[in-house]
Formats: C-alpha cells, sequence, structure tokens
C-alpha cells in the first residue's frame, strides 16, 4: 500500500476531501475581524505610549512594557498575514488596505509580501520549488556537493544567531525595503514598497518630533526586533521540524505536504491568542482562507488533526538543529548526523542513498 494513502497512526485520513471539508468554516465575521482588529492596534498603541511615558522613571520600566508591545506587533503582523489571504474581511478590497495600513507599522510592505508568501503556500514542501518566501533548506547530497567555503555559508545563515537575530533586523530593517525578486510582478509590488517606505519614514519623523529621536530608538527598536525574532522563530518550527515532509513530483501533492510539511506548533492559550493561532499551522496551510480565529473550530471539530504535526514549546527548541533534509530517511537532520551520512572527500555515502 502506498504510505501516503495508508490511514496514519493518529486516525488522519489521507485520502478525506479535507479541502472540501475545511470550506465550511472559510466565511470571516465582520464584527469579530474589526474587534480583533481594533484590541489588536489600541493595545499596541497603549503600551507604546505608556513605554514612552515611564522613560522618565527609567528605561528599565519601559523596557518591561516593550514585550507585550512587541508581542501585540507581531499579533498584527498576524492579522496583516489573514488580510494577504483575503481571510480576515473576505472583501479583497478592504482586507489590501487593512494589510498595508498595517505594512506601514510591522515594516512589511504588503503587496511585496503578500506575492511571495503565495508562493510559499503554492510550493511549501516541494524540493522542486524551494528559495521563495521560505528559509532556504539542502538536501544532504547538497550540502555534500557544496564547497568549504559555501558550507561554511550555509552553516551561518543556518546558525541561530543569524537566524533569529541578525536576520530578523536586516529582512525587516533593510531587505523588505527593495522588493528585488519581484521584476515579474508587475509594478504593484514596488509602488506598495515605495509607499510603505514613504509613510514609515513620515510617521517615524512624526513621532521623533513629538517624543524626541532617543525615546523613539529606545522603545521603537526593540519592539521592531523583538516582534521580528519572534515572527522568524514561528515561521521557522512551522516547518523546519524533524518529521516534516518534502519530495518532489510527481510524489508531491498539495494535500499531503499542507497537512505533513507544516507542524501544529501546540502553544499555551495566551500565545496562541498573542500570535494568532498561527501554531495551527498544517490547517492553515491546507485552507488559507480560514480566519485566524475559526482555526479552533476546526481542532474542535476534527480532533484527529491535532497531533498530526504536533510539536511543544520544549521540543520545539530541538528543531534549531535540524538544518538538512535527508532524502533517504525522509527526515530533516542535523549537520553532525549529516556528517556520519556523508562518505569520504565529502561525498554522499552509496549505501545510505539505496532505496
Amino acid at each position: 500500500m502506498n504510505s501516503m494513502n495508508a490511514i496514519a497512526p493518529n486516525g488522519v485520513d489521507p485520502a478525506k476531501p479535507w479541502l472540501k471539508i475545511l470550506s465550511a468554516y472559510r466565511k470571516p465575521h465582520l464584527g469579530r475581524s474589526t474587534f480583533e482588529l481594533a484590541v489588536t492596534f489600541l493595545s499596541f498603541a497603549l503600551l507604546w505610549a505608556a513605554a514612552w511615558a515611564s522613560i522618565r522613571f527609567g528605561y528599565w520600566l519601559g523596557l518591561v512594557l516593550v514585550l507585550p508591545a512587541a508581542g501585540f506587533l507581531l499579533r498584527l503582523f498576524m492579522l496583516q498575514h489573514d488580510c494577504g489571504h483575503g481571510s480576515f474581511f473576505g472583501r479583497r478590497r478592504l482586507d489590501d488596505w487593512t494589510g498595508r495600513v498595517i505594512g506601514v507599522l510591522t515594516l512589511t510592505p504588503y503587496d511585496y509580501w503578500r506575492r511571495a508568501h503565495a508562493e510559499h503556500h503554492a510550493s511549501a514542501g516541494n524540493l522542486d520549488e524551494r528559495g521563495v518566501g521560505d528559509i532556504t533548506t539542502l538536501t544532504v547530497t547538497e550540502y555534500a556537493a557544496l564547497t568549504r567555503w559555501g558550507r561554511l555559508g550555509y552553516r551561518l545563515y543556518r546558525h541561530p544567531l543569524v537566524m533569529f537575530g541578525i536576520g530578523p533586523a536586516w529582512l525587516f530593517l533593510f531587505k523588505q525595503r527593495l522588493p528585488f525578486g519581484m521584476m515579474k510582478s508587475g509594478a504593484l509590488p514596488w509602488i506598495s514598497t515605495m509607499a510603505t517606505n514613504a509613510v514609515i519614514v513620515a510617521l517615524a519623523a512624526l513621532l521623533i518630533w513629538a517624543v524626541g529621536w532617543v525615546p523613539f530608538l529606545l522603545i521603537h527598536l526593540p519592539i521592531v526586533l523583538l516582534a521580528g525574532s519572534a515572527g522568524v522563530w514561528l515561521f521557522y518550527v512551522q516547518h523546519q521540524f524533524e518529521d516534516t515532509h518534502w519530495s518532489k513530483p510527481p510524489e508531491w501533492t498539495f494535500q499531503h505536504a499542507a497537512l505533513h510539511g507544516a507542524s501544529h506548533y501546540d502553544l499555551p492559550r495566551p500565545l496562541r491568542w498573542i500570535t494568532g493561532n498561527i501554531g495551527m499551522h498544517h490547517i492553515h496551510h491546507l485552507s488559507s482562507r480560514v480566519p485566524f480565529y475559526r482555526l479552533p473550530e476546526v481542532l474542535r471539530d476534527h480532533p484527529e488533526l491535532g497531533d498530526l504535526g504536533r510539536i511543544t514549546i520544549k521540543t520545539s527548541l530541538s528543531c534549531v538543529k535540524l538544518v538538512l533534509w535527508d532524502e533517504a530517511s525522509q527526515r530533516l537532520v542535523s549537520l553532525k548526523e549529516a556528517e556520519d551520512l556523508v562518505g569520504p572527500e565529502g561525498r554522499p555515502d552509496i549505501n545510505h542513498c539505496k532505496p
């Protein structure tokens, strides 16, 4: 029996028409979406203002408020994320303009990001279509074929300090200021990016005029960096876990890649709320038009999906060392494991590569 057609140990039937089943959850509620947006934005604005006001009594008090402010900025990004999928209000024009406005706060040009993220959803788990909107992941064989400098570059790229520290700062502060790679997507990503940059500069200038450049930097820079690092971490563990799925067509199918190539990051309830239920990522990849606040309904009605790709905060920490896809064992492995699988002179072990 084909392993992709067999019922998984947790009872999930891969032949079940999950796309049709999840279509019942795709309708957003206008009032609920408006409420979520208002609560998130107002909380962020009040925490930002409170952090500024507290600086006069000592920066450490303001630093405490920076943490929840970063959490609400992260949540704003999750709302922007739903807008990009057309699932927040369910009205394309309203979703797009809401996403563009939020993009000024998250430093993420909406139309540029939406195009790249759509490619990620269309090709997640496909070994032949890596490189757009995802974290670069090499196979053991590809890594073995690299030069010494190439391996060093990959090691540095996947190092936690770069991945969750320098990388997010580079991405949100610099890389997203110019939509390179979108030349063939028309003028919209460029127009959106330049307009977003202009409004960011205007808003920053207004705040600096109102509070001073030192308080602005002391408050806003840590908020952006913390929210960015948290966002990259979430995106990382949603696909970079040991039992994730990668394959090549024709073995690759959208439903199987969505169910098995994205994790269920089972977070405590407060963290589920602040991250917009993005941890239920396998469901989101299967049907991205389901609003974030309806994802728990899917798990409630279909509990067999709960254990699929499930990782916890504790188990997610071990995902950091998994950096290469081993096509033979069909799992992510660490560099140390990969070295054991690579034969003399950096060539893949022939016996290991045999089916």
